[in-house]
């Protein structure tokens, strides 16, 4: 079985254990036939499928869309389903300059993408919480990194899942300069609310880009975890990433790049997926509202600098 379920053994258990059996039978009947599927092949094919540029077929696929998840195009660049040249452009659309807006201070952190918190909080040694009952191990989701796990070990993280009718377009929540990027192979489980639940190291397995900058806050790590039909992840200085899809762990180094201010676009899913934020220790403080399952928004507050450094 790809998961199981322990009965706790007496009251000094931990109560990970516990929890696990919160997620329902509908949650495992979701997501058993995610190991089943043929993930990466499914995901290719959607990566075709998204860019069909028949007029007909394309304007279909989009208004449909449109209509089952409600997406508000009022606020799109583009509104009409004829103004894209295929679903991925649709997809990954661009939002009218008003739509959004930075609403932070300059020692604040601002919501990288419109989206869902699924969890936030303290980085334990080098443990995450990813759903109640479920850790994985913050080497594991940097790839092996020993150098980079140090860096974050008890430090600060937060996931933010974008479901398919967001805005899909990744910005950044603080001035950074990159420093890094890692390309992590993996799984595409889906990222869900039940995947989240009942899949253990959820998005230590899955396939992932991650961004390491430097910020006023220290350093930063920001993950795109892809997920089943996430065909595509890019950022503005690589382009696409993946595909193509690599057997190993590959790494780049950069040297004298420019800023990217708070709130500039970094990246984007083409599909929908979930972004991971990882901050060193006391570098910052989350905001006291935000608790799992809470909507956010791009641009809304997210978290304070402890110490800023006005020097970077």
């Amino acid at each position: 079985m790809p998961w199981s379920i322990e009965s706790p053994m007496n009251a000094s258990q931990s109560d990970s254990q516990t929890n696990i059996a919160k997620a329902s039978l509908l949650d495992y009947f979701k997501t058993w036939p995610l190991f089943l599927l043929p993930q990466h092949l499914l995901s290719a094919l959607m990566h075709r499928f998204m860019r069909i540029k028949h007029t007909e077929f394309k304007n279909f696929q989009i208004s449909q869309f449109i209509k089952l998840f409600q997406v508000n195009m009022s606020e799109s660049v583009y509104e009409n389903a004829s103004d894209f040249a295929d679903f991925n452009h649709f997809f990954t659309r661009e939002l009218k300059a008003d739509a959004r807006l930075d609403k932070t201070q300059r020692n604040e952190l601002c919501c990288p993408v419109d989206g869902a918190i699924s969890e936030l909080g303290d980085i334990e040694e080098e443990r995450l919480i990813q759903a109640k009952g479920h850790y994985f191990e913050l080497n594991e989701l940097l790839g092996g990194d020993d150098k980079l796990t140090t860096t974050f070990r008890n430090g600060k993280f937060a996931t933010i899942y974008l479901s398919p009718k967001d805005y899909h377009r990744i910005h950044m929540p603080i001035d950074g300069t990159l420093q890094a990027m890692l390309h992590v192979p993996g799984q595409l489980f889906g990222v869900n609310n039940a995947s989240v639940k009942t899949i253990p190291r959820l998005f230590a397995r899955n396939e992932r880009v991650i961004s390491i900058f430097d910020t006023p806050a220290g350093p930063m790590a920001l993950i795109q975890v892809g997920a089943i039909f996430v065909a595509s992840i890019e950022t503005i200085w690589q382009g696409v990433v993946t595909p193509p899809r690599r057997q190993q762990v590959q790494r780049w180094q950069y040297q004298d790049q420019d800023k990217l201010s708070k709130a500039q676009e970094m990246g984007r899913f083409n599909m929908g997926s979930t972004v991971v934020l990882l901050f060193a220790k006391d570098a910052i403080k989350w905001q006291t509202t935000l608790q799992p399952n809470l909507p956010v928004q791009l641009g809304q507050l997210l978290g304070k600098i402890q110490h800023e450094n006005l020097n970077v």
